[in-house]
C-alpha cells in the first residue's frame, strides 16, 4: 500500500508508472467508494499506460480531516498528490464527484492534463435540497438507510438481478464509507457548481455516461458535453452509474482509443524535436560516453547519418511506447546477431547495463537466433557477448 502526506492528511493511492512516452491515466472515483472500483477496469488498459487511482479524502483509506471541506479542497488534494509524484500531462478521469474535482484542477493547473474524461458526472450534480435531505438521512440514521436506494441507482437491473454477490460487496463498500466523510463530500457536491468554469476547458474531452445511470442520467451529461467545447459524447449500453464496473472493458476501451487520439497527435505536433528526443534516448541506452565519442568523430561526410539514425531509430523507434527499453535492447541484439553484425551486437550488449536486460535475456535470445538464423550466427554471437559481457565486469572492477 502506498501513503503520501497531502495538505497534512494521508492520502492512499495505487500508482503504475507508464512507460517511455506513454501517457498516465489519473482515475478519481465516486462519492461513497474507493479505488477498488477501477480493479477490473484497469485489467482492461494496455499496460503502457501509467495508472494513479487514490482515496479521497473521507473515503477508503485516506484521512478526513477536522474541517469541512469544498470541491477546491478535494482539487487541492490530487494537484498535491501529482505534484508529489511528478505527474504531469495526463489525462485525468472523474467519475461522478470527481468529475467535479477533475474539472476544478484542470482550471486551476492546465498544465497537468493533455485530456479530460467526465465519467457519469457533470459540472453541477443535482440540488441544494436533494443533498441537504440526503446529508440530513445519514447523519440522523447512519450510511445503512441510504444503501439499498444507492445501489439501484448506481446500477442497472440486469446487473443487480444477475450478480448478488457482486452487489452485496459494493453495498458494503459504500455503507463501511466513513459517514462524516460522506456528509462533507455531500455538501461539496451540494455547493459546487462549475457550470461557467466547464465552458473554458480548453483540453480534449471525453464526455461517457453509462445508458442505464440513475444518479447523472444520459440526458445530463449529455449537457454537460454540450458545455464543454469540443468535448465527445459516448453512452455504453446496459451500464449504470458506474461502468468501470459494469462494463469495464467497454470503458477501458473508449478511454484507450481517446488517449491513443491524443498521443498521435500529440507526436505530430513534436516531430520538430525528434532529433532531441532521439539523442535523450540514444544517450540513455548508450551512454553519454559513447554517444560524445560518436559525436567527436562526425564529419561532414557522415554527419547526415549520425541525424538519420538520432532522428529515426533513436527518436522514433526507440522512443515509442509500446516496448520497454529492455524489450527493444532483446530484440535488437537477435536482429544484429542473426544478420552477423558483431561489432553492433558488441555495442548493445554493453549497452544492458543501461536497459536492464539481463544475461538470462541475452541467452534466450541467441537460442532463438540459433533456430530461425542459423547454429553458425548464434555460435558467432554467443561468443561476442560473452567477451563482451566479461569487458564489461572488468572495467566494472576497476571502477
Amino acid at each position: 500500500m502506498l501513503f503520501e502526506s497531502i495538505n497534512s492528511l494521508a492520502v492512499h493511492y495505487r500508482y503504475r508508472k507508464a512507460s517511455r512516452g506513454a501517457k498516465t491515466l489519473v482515475l478519481i472515483n465516486s462519492l461513497g467508494t474507493d479505488f477498488r472500483i477501477w480493479d477490473q477496469f484497469i485489467e482492461f488498459l494496455p499496460s503502457h499506460i501509467g495508472v494513479l487511482c487514490y482515496d479521497k479524502r473521507g473515503h477508503g483509506l485516506s484521512d478526513i480531516g477536522d474541517e469541512k471541506y469544498d470541491i477546491g479542497q478535494l482539487g487541492d488534494d490530487l494537484i498535491g498528490l501529482m505534484d508529489a509524484l511528478e505527474l504531469s500531462d495526463a489525462v485525468v478521469c472523474g467519475l461522478s464527484v470527481g468529475g467535479i474535482i477533475a474539472l476544478d484542477v484542470c482550471t486551476k493547473r492546465p498544465e497537468l492534463f493533455s485530456g479530460l474524461v467526465i465519467m457519469d458526472s457533470a459540472p453541477k450534480i443535482g440540488d441544494a435540497g436533494l443533498w441537504q435531505a440526503r446529508i440530513d438521512r445519514v447523519r440522523e440514521t447512519g450510511m445503512v438507510s441510504i444503501a439499498s436506494a444507492t445501489m439501484e441507482r448506481w446500477f442497472s437491473q440486469s446487473f443487480r438481478d444477475e450478480q448478488p454477490a457482486a452487489l452485496s460487496a459494493f453495498r458494503n463498500m459504500l455503507v463501511r464509507t466513513n459517514a462524516t466523510g460522506y456528509i462533507r463530500t455531500c455538501e461539496a457536491i451540494r455547493d459546487g457548481d462549475y457550470t461557467q468554469m466547464a465552458s473554458t476547458i480548453a483540453v480534449p474531452t471525453l464526455c461517457l455516461v453509462g445508458s442505464e445511470d440513475g444518479a447523472t442520467t444520459p440526458q445530463v451529461v449529455r449537457q454537460a458535453a454540450e458545455i464543454i467545447p469540443n468535448a465527445e459524447y459516448h453512452e455504453i449500453a446496459g451500464a449504470g452509474h458506474l461502468p468501470c464496473v459494469e462494463a469495464p472493458e467497454a470503458s477501458a476501451a473508449l478511454i484507450t482509443r481517446f488517449i491513443s487520439a491524443i498521443s498521435i497527435v500529440g507526436e505530430a505536433a513534436s516531430n520538430v524535436d525528434r532529433y532531441e528526443q532521439g539523442m535523450s534516448t540514444r544517450r540513455e541506452v548508450l551512454g553519454n560516453p559513447h554517444v560524445d565519442r560518436a559525436s567527436r568523430n562526425s564529419t561532414p561526410f557522415d554527419e547526415p547519418f549520425q541525424q538519420l539514425i538520432t532522428e529515426a531509430a533513436w527518436g522514433h523507434v526507440w522512443s515509442r511506447q509500446q516496448w520497454t527499453l529492455r524489450e527493444r535492447s532483446i530484440v535488437t541484439i537477435a536482429l544484429l546477431a542473426a544478420l552477423g553484425h558483431e561489432e553492433e551486437v558488441a555495442m548493445h550488449v554493453r549497452a544492458t547495463t543501461n536497459t536492464g536486460a539481463t544475461l538470462e535475456d541475452l541467452c534466450e535470445a541467441m537460442l532463438h537466433v540459433a533456430i530461425y538464423a542459423g547454429v553458425p550466427a548464434a555460435n558467432s554471437a554467443i561468443k561476442v557477448v560473452k567477451k563482451t559481457v566479461a569487458e564489461n565486469g572488468e572495467r566494472e572492477g576497476k571502477a
